[in-house]
C-alpha cells in the first residue's frame, strides 16, 4: 500500500466504494467492523440519497446509529456512474478518565499479545489481531492493564469460534491533563458470544484501577497516548 493508502487503510472513520450495482468494491478496515452492525445493501441506499445530483462531492450533517456506532455526518462522492464512495463520520462515543494516568513506559503490543498468548492455551478460539503500528510505548500500570485485559478474554472465551483484538489511533481526537493536550488510542476486544454477568465486575475493575472502558457489543478501552 501508498502512504495515502495506509492513512485510509487505517482511518478512525468508515470508507467504502461500491459500484453500480451496489457491490462493495473496495472497504477500509473500520468499515470492515460497521459491516456487523448492518449491511452493504442499507449502506448503499445511504450513499444514493445523499449524493449530489452532479457529479462530485457532498458532505451532509445529520445523525445515524448502526449498533454500537454513532455518526455525525457524512461524504458521498462520484464522478462517473459506474462507483461511488461513501464516508462516514464517528462521534465520539467512549468513557475517558479524567485523571492522568500513571505507571510506566510499555509497549502495548507486547502487553496484549502476552495476554492473547496466556488465554489462548489449550483453547480451541482463533485469535485475530488487527493492530496499527504506529502506536508509541506509552505509561500506563501495565499490572492492571494485563489483569483488566485477562478478565475481558475469560468472559469470551465460551461458546465462541473468533476472538478479535483490534488496536486503533482515534484521528482527531484528544484529551487534555495539566493543559498539555495527548492523542487517544483504543484496544477493542470482540466477540459473537460474551458472558453478561461479568460485565459489572470488568467495569468496577477498571473503574477502581481509573482504566477507561466502553461495554457495548465489544469491550473497549480508551488509552491516552502519554509518552514521558
Amino acid at each position: 500500500m501508498t502512504f495515502e493508502q495506509k492513512w485510509l487503510e487505517y482511518d478512525y472513520n468508515p470508507f467504502i466504494v461500491f459500484n453500480e450495482k451496489g457491490k462493495i468494491t473496495s472497504l477500509n478496515a473500520e468499515a470492515q467492523f460497521l459491516l456487523g452492525s448492518t449491511t452493504p445493501h442499507e449502506l448503499f441506499e445511504l450513499a444514493k440519497t445523499y449524493a449530489s445530483i452532479n457529479f462530485g462531492f457532498k458532505t451532509t450533517f445529520l445523525q445515524l446509529n448502526y449498533g454500537r456506532y454513532h455518526f455525525f455526518g457524512l461524504t458521498v462522492g462520484y464522478d462517473n456512474e459506474d462507483e461511488i464512495g461513501l464516508k462516514l463520520y464517528q462521534s465520539p462515543s467512549y468513557k475517558l478518565n479524567t485523571t492522568k494516568p500513571k505507571g510506566e513506559l510499555v509497549n502495548i503490543y507486547t502487553i496484549v499479545d502476552l495476554c492473547i498468548a496466556s488465554n489462548s492455551i489449550n483453547s480451541n478460539i482463533r485469535f485475530e489481531k488487527e493492530y496499527d503500528p504506529a502506536i508509541p510505548d506509552v505509561v500506563i500500570d501495565s499490572n492492571n492493564l494485563i489483569k483488566l485485559l485477562n478478565k475481558i478474554y475469560t468472559s469470551c472465551l465460551i461458546e465462541n469460534e473468533v476472538i478479535k483484538t483490534k488496536i486503533f489511533y482515534r484521528v482527531g481526537e484528544h484529551i487534555k491533563f495539566d493543559n498539555k493536550k495527548y492523542s487517544i488510542f483504543s484496544i477493542e476486544i470482540a466477540s459473537q458470544n460474551m458472558q453478561k454477568e461479568h460485565f459489572t465486575e470488568i467495569e468496577l475493575f477498571a473503574e477502581k484501577q481509573g482504566l477507561s472502558i466502553d461495554i457495548t457489543k465489544s469491550f473497549t478501552i480508551n488509552i491516552p497516548m502519554i509518552t514521558s
